[in-house]
């Protein structure tokens, strides 16, 4: 899958619009480390692709040990750039909500820290719209023991990892973490989502 849209926004942080002409839209969404997040969204149909980065904080240029240290405010995140055609934004969140748990505030299983929140960076108002709609939705339904705490925020500068993010699980499958918690989430969710998935 090619990274070839995010040419530009690897040199610098970019204001994020959702519609990038044509079929093209952008989505950002903090749902635990990265690792995981990348690895299910890209293998998603109409999704063209994903990249790992940081978004919410005060500090520019922000790094990975920066961010772990929990002093700059940063969430890690996915942007997604996708084709609204073939996969809708209600779909993308469908997948998020499935993939993580939403009602434990700066955790993530064992990651615990503010930048594991839970959180939509919408990039317009219908991204609002349908993000509110949603989470109320999963509130009524019960489908939670314990309250939705996903933040739904204004997008804000995304600043991209370190290029020794990306594609992490695909190229690092033997280690630890990966194993232990990546595996396991990936597995669950083609099995989940089998109808939703790319063939390339």
């Amino acid at each position: 899958m090619s990274n070839s849209s995010f040419t530009q926004s690897e040199r610098q942080p970019s204001s994020l619009l959702a519609d990038q002409g044509g079929e093209r839209s952008t989505a950002v969404l903090g749902g635990g480390c990265f690792w995981c997040t990348e690895a299910v969204f890209k293998a998603l149909k109409g999704v063209h692709a994903v990249q790992s980065g940081y978004c919410g904080g005060d500090v520019d240029h922000p790094t990975y040990e920066q961010v772990c240290g929990k002093q700059t405010g940063h969430i890690e995140v996915i942007k997604i750039d996708f084709d609204p055609s073939i996969i809708g934004f209600k779909e993308l969140l469908e997948v998020f909500f499935a993939t993580h748990d939403p009602t434990t505030p700066g955790r993530q299983g064992n990651d615990v820290g503010p930048q594991y929140q839970s959180v939509i960076f919408f990039q317009d108002n219908e991204q609002l719209t349908i993000s509110q709609d949603f989470v109320a939705e999963l509130e009524s339904s019960g489908r939670f023991a314990n309250p939705v705490c996903t933040e739904i925020r204004p997008a804000e500068t995304f600043w991209p990892a370190e290029h020794y993010h990306a594609d992490y699980f695909a190229l690092h499958p033997e280690q630890g973490y990966c194993q232990m918690v990546i595996a396991p989430k990936v597995s669950k969710f083609k099995k989940q989502f089998y109808d939703k998935l790319s063939q390339s």
